[in-house]
Parts: C-alpha cells; structure tokens; sequence
C-alpha cells in the first residue's frame, strides 16, 4: 500500500513499524512468521523493528471474570461450542509456527499499561524482548498482563529495573505514546493487526505467510537500496584520450 508516511530509517536500514495488540492471537502468530521470513532475507541485520500500540479493546475492563470462549460468543454472535472451535482452531494454527495457546487459562483485561511498558522498553532497547515476553505470558500462560505487579515481575525478566517501570507505569508517564501510536493508526487507515509498514510507504495487514512477508521485505529493500553500479570493463585509450578519460582538446588559436 503505497502512500504512506513515517519517519525514515538510517539510509543503511530498512525499518518494519508493527501495529499490534498483546491481547490479539494473530499478533502472535503474525510476530512469528516476520521472524521466520527475516531469517530468510540476506540483510537481516539491516531491519529496524518497531512496535506500536493499538488497542483491540480500549474500553476492556482491567478486572474481568468473563472467560474467551464466552467473550467469543458474545462478540460474533456464536453458541458456546462455535466459539470453541474458533478457539481450537487458532490454537492449531499457532502450533504449526512452534506457538503453545492456553486459552482455556487467558485473563483478559485492559492492555493499555502494557502497551505503556513497550515504549519504556523501546527506550532501553529491549522491546522486542518485552513483546514477545508479554505475549507468551498472555496467549502461553495465562498471565494478568493488565495488573502491575505482573507486567513489573515480567519486565523484570527482560532486564528492565523494577524500580523504574512501577514508577512510570504508576504515573502514566508513556500513556500519551500509547494514544500517539493510536492515532497515527487512525490516520493511516490501519483498523485490525497485526499491520506492518515498510519502508515508511508500504503496508501489509494481517498474519501473512513468511514468503509473502519475505517477498514485501525484498521487494522494498531493492526499491530503496539499489544494488551499486557494476564496472564490467575499463574504457579503451582512444584519441583524445589519456588513461581511458576523454577530454575535449584544445583548438589551436585562430590567426588573423
């Protein structure tokens, strides 16, 4: 999708921003496979990922008792066992990316303070680390990840002080990052995740395959770093000519 605009990479990087939500199944599975398709890409090493907050369900309680099999049924208008098998289902597909779902043991809740602790982790360099933590212990084991002493223990196990994250989560310090994050998902027209925008200009939506994710990352990597200039063989000394550069020669001066 072409037409957008973010803030370009170093000119050596290629920068991936992902639009995401921790409580989303597909976010998971669709972190997966990017992982899967950068493995194939040769410049690996020159990808820049970073996460952004999106919100599936702003208005989610952070204390809720309600189960996802009957959060399922409620929002899609299905019967209990239908909203099993929409369960079963993704749990299938997330096996086949080496994924283990518990949603018999999900708590949902509000993830809007846990989406704050990503952008602390963005600045202390570690928020792919805090990502894929959130959604393990979201979508593996049944973790609060809305209460603060869980996303504090969990920070924790990705080398972020304690100390710092219960104060800033506490004082809301990176809620406005969350909500400029949100914004600019508005903006650009993004209303499911995962989405990934390449190259500032290109998007992709949803959990695609890792060759189409593969194909998006060399199709914009060749667009916006073309290959150098191949000399295939020295200019030949001609007239006019010195060390196989040409120049124009001088004209004798006319005389009158």
């Amino acid at each position: 999708m072409a037409g957008m605009s973010l803030s370009p990479a170093h000119p050596d990087k290629l920068r991936v921003d992902i639009w995401s939500d921790i409580a989303c199944p597909w976010c998971y599975i669709g972190k997966r496979r990017f992982e899967t398709a950068l493995q194939a890409f040769a410049p690996q090493d020159a990808v820049e990922v970073v996460w952004h907050s999106f919100e599936l369900d702003p208005q989610a309680p952070t204390e809720n008792d309600q189960n996802m099999r009957g959060a399922l049924a409620r929002k899609y208008g299905r019967s209990a066992q239908q909203a099993q098998d929409m369960m079963d289902a993704m749990t299938q597909t997330a096996a086949g990316e080496g994924l283990t779902y518990h949603f018999e043991q999900t708590q949902l809740t509000n993830t809007f303070l846990a989406h704050q602790l990503l952008h602390l982790a963005a600045e202390r360099g570690v928020q792919d680390a805090m990502k894929e933590r959130l959604l393990r212990a979201y979508m593996t084991e049944g973790r609060h990840v809305g209460d603060l002493d869980t996303l504090t223990a969990l920070a924790a196990e990705v080398g972020l002080d304690s100390a710092e994250v219960r104060a800033a989560l506490t004082q809301g310090q990176y809620g406005p990052a969350v909500r400029q994050d949100e914004a600019q998902a508005h903006a650009l027209g993004i209303t499911g995740v995962p989405f990934f925008v390449l190259g500032g200009k290109y998007g992709v939506s949803g959990a695609q395959s890792p060759e189409v994710l593969l194909g998006a990352l060399q199709q914009v990597w060749a667009e916006t770093h073309p290959a150098p200039l191949t000399l295939l063989g020295a200019a030949s000394p001609a007239e006019g000519c010195e060390d196989g550069v040409c120049a124009v020669p001088e004209r004798e001066t006319q005389r009158a």
